[in-house]
């Protein structure tokens, strides 16, 4: 399903800030050589979540699901001087591609790609979390939210990315586990008294979720 008119995705693009080389390269690449290139954030999202990252300046950024390291490099753009990202990623594959990319950026000392299960890594990080990326194995988007939420300053934010999962979960019998478990998580997020949020029609759907 197409949740955004392609037409109107183009346009937007085009009153879009472009991005530095660097960052144009890892889009192209990915889309040309990925078998998941559609993982990739969007060049709209990316200039998003740079702008979200210029806004808080934080000094801690945890992003569970590093991909090819486009979203690591938009988030960093805003980190203090002595600021950290960790960023995890699954795929050991993935994460080669991506650290090559950290080590041409100007921000390789301020990057730590960590490779394995995020469930098992985020409790050794032992940090407190400025800003928040969910981009990982939708099934778990709940655990992932519940780990970093109680690790997350107050007034810190968590965004979550495919939030609305290919416009599945707004069929009237949603199917598919991801997508149910996307709807879950959305619901959830919801309910939370000790958050507050807002769910924006991005390219596949992103939520920006304050804790209160």
């Amino acid at each position: 399903m197409e949740i955004i008119n392609p037409l109107a995705e183009k346009y937007v693009e085009q009153f879009t800030t472009t991005h530095e080389g660097l960052l144009q390269q890892i889009i192209a690449d990915t889309l040309h050589t990925h078998i998941h290139a559609h993982m990739v954030s969007g060049a709209v999202q990316g200039k998003f979540l740079s702008m979200i990252s210029c806004m808080i300046k934080p000094l801690r950024i945890l992003e569970i699901g590093s991909f090819t390291g486009f979203s690591a490099l938009c988030l960093a753009v805003g980190l203090q001087v002595k600021g950290i990202i960790h960023t995890i990623e699954i795929r050991e594959e993935d994460a080669i591609v991506a650290q090559n990319y950290f080590n041409k950026s100007k921000y390789s000392s301020q990057i730590k790609l960590h490779i394995g299960n995020a469930k098992e890594i985020i409790p050794t990080l032992h940090e407190e979390w400025d800003l928040v990326f969910i981009d990982a194995d939708k099934t778990n988007y709940i655990e992932y939210y519940e780990l970093t939420l109680h690790l997350l300053k107050n007034g810190g934010f968590i965004l979550a990315d495919n939030v609305l999962f290919h416009g599945q979960v707004l069929e009237e019998n949603i199917k598919g586990k991801n997508a149910k478990a996307i709807h879950a998580f959305n619901m959830h997020v919801t309910k939370d008294i000790r958050t507050e949020q807002v769910m924006l029609s991005i390219r596949d759907g992103i939520t920006l979720i304050r804790k209160l």
